[in-house]
């Protein structure tokens, strides 16, 4: 038999195959579909922000239309002098447009914005969430780096795709097309020269988009190995450890031979596109010498086409370029941002593998005394272990109400395991533990965590005082009921003797405290809870 939790993940060997077989992100069905729900709860505010989008992107163009008017009619009318009336007429018109333009683009900025950060708000909720309700198994097997990199890292990744994407999409959108329609309206021959690579473009860019999005899923596998190392390298018992073995150096090795892995992906996604992005600029920067040079064409061979008409195709052709680039890049952010979608959307389907039966039934309405725990023939086998390496193997006992059972064995006989047994922390491999005479598969874990207190080997203690951990266990005890709970566990007279008294600091884990005084406390803790077992 073995003891512990077993399942974890090791160095070496097994941490490099486990990297590279999350280096691709996860395949998650209709992950678009999904993406796109996260925004339901703030549809009228979606709604609202895409009205002024299309209205600050189409109201963008007009100025440029109104140059031709400026050109022909303003400054160089057919016949006669210029017409400053009507000029001051377009200039003002135009300048008002600008202005209209601009506090639309403030205020949809913020509702983008305010929405953008709720929904990036409420994945990570979710997240956490749903993290919660794992087994004990789960994190086991898991490290806490890797867990924190997808609530901080990946969510935080998808931050900017979330709060910028819709307006950008949009609105570059609706720029593009009121421009084209503009284009045409002035001189639609133009307007085939002005477009001709763009199918080119959009093909070559989601080749580019697909590369980006492979090195994404990679920088960010880096990203929560380095999380990872932090965790366990720079805790207190992890520095504890590297300092009794001496390991400083090997310990910065690892974390700089990562960090060199991160940086040379994060170099790689950057530059990714750059070259193609470079070509675009130089195709459409190119695009108003060619209208001039086709201009001048068409003015020899007698086409009518006037200077205003030049000018303000040219503007609005320009007016072209940035909107353009916008949504290529836009398309590559997008296409990276799935990678990080699709890692935080394989834990959210992550099924929990101990839950409530649907006909659970509290530990109150059980047919025995609460209190009462039987084990009949149970077996049981850490998760990864093989088949003939069961820590219990058919372990039957009675603990009944009041009487109090000590458990004796070597190092690894399953003493510990039991105690997770108890409350379901696990589920037994076999036979059936029951708790106040009802088989725990068919108790609400809720309320069966709720009638068990366990105080383990390893005391936790949150970086906090010794009030808020002590209240932890009951958030409304008033500080008679904290200290009687702590004169209980022998440990009253010394929280007093400190300067702060119950308002002392901790430190990470308790690490401020003797092994005993923590010890105490995490009994204190679990006493002021008084549960039944």
């Amino acid at each position: 038999m073995r003891g512990g939790f077993g399942g974890g993940l090791t160095r070496g060997a097994d941490e490099r195959t486990q990297r590279e077989r999350n280096a691709e992100a996860p395949h998650i069905p209709h992950l678009g579909r999904r993406i796109v729900a996260l925004f339901s709860p703030y549809r009228g505010r979606l709604s609202i922000t895409a009205v002024l989008v299309i209205l600050s992107a189409a109201l963008g163009v007009i100025p440029a239309l109104l140059v031709e008017q400026v050109f022909d009619l303003a400054l160089f009318p057919a016949s006669g002098g210029p017409n400053i009336a009507l000029l001051i007429e377009l200039v003002a018109l135009m300048i008002g447009l600008f202005v209209l333009s601009a506090g639309l683009n403030v205020l949809q900025t913020w509702l983008t914005s305010s929405v953008g950060n709720r929904v990036t708000g409420d994945l990570r909720v979710r997240l956490f969430q749903h993290l919660q309700s794992m087994e004990l198994a789960f994190f086991t097997r898991t490290k806490t780096g890797v867990i924190q990199s997808r609530l901080q890292n990946d969510v935080g990744g998808v931050a900017s795709v979330l709060t910028n994407t819709f307006t950008s999409i949009l609105g570059n959108s609706v720029t593009v097309i009121a421009s084209l329609v503009a284009m045409v309206i002035i001189d639609w021959r133009l307007t085939l020269v002005a477009v001709v690579m763009l199918p080119v473009l959009v093909v070559v860019q989601r080749r580019v988009g697909q590369v980006r999005a492979r090195i994404a899923a990679q920088a960010q596998e880096s990203l929560s190995t380095l999380t990872a190392m932090t965790q366990e390298s720079l805790s207190v018992s992890g520095i504890m450890l590297t300092s009794s073995f001496n390991r400083a150096d090997y310990e910065t090795g690892r974390y700089a031979d990562e960090t060199t892995r991160q940086v040379s992906l994060q170099i790689r996604q950057a530059m990714s596109g750059q070259g193609f992005f470079a070509v675009v600029g130089v195709i459409m920067s190119a695009v108003p010498a060619v209208i001039y040079l086709l201009a001048g064409v068409f003015i020899t061979g007698g086409v009518d086409i006037t200077a205003g008409a030049i000018v303000a195709f040219t503007a609005v052709q320009g007016r072209l370029l940035f909107p353009l680039m916008a949504l290529m890049r836009v398309a590559l952010d997008v296409q990276t941002s799935m990678a990080l979608f699709a890692r935080i959307f394989e834990y959210l389907d992550l099924e929990p593998a101990i839950v409530d039966a649907p006909d659970a039934i509290d530990v109150d309405a059980a047919p025995g005394p609460v209190g009462r725990i039987e084990f009949r023939d149970v077996s049981f086998r850490y998760p990864g272990a093989g088949e003939d390496a069961a820590t219990l193997h058919n372990v039957s006992f009675v603990a009944e109400p009041g009487q109090h059972i000590a458990f004796v064995g070597s190092s690894g006989a399953g003493k510990t395991t039991i105690l997770y047994l108890a409350p379901r922390m696990y589920e037994a491999s076999s036979g059936a533990v029951l708790f106040a005479g009802a088989d725990v598969r068919d108790l609400r874990r809720e309320s069966l965590l709720d009638s068990v207190g366990i105080v383990s080997q390893e005391t936790y203690l949150f970086h906090a005082s010794i009030r808020e951990n002590l209240l932890y266990a009951k958030p409304e005890a008033s500080p008679d009921e904290l200290e009687e709970a702590c004169r209980g566990a022998h440990i009253h007279h010394v929280i007093e003797s400190f300067p702060d008294g119950y308002d002392t600091i901790v430190g990470e884990r308790g690490y401020r405290l003797s092994g005993g005084e923590k010890q105490r406390i995490a009994i204190a803790r679990v006493l002021l809870k008084n549960p039944p077992v």
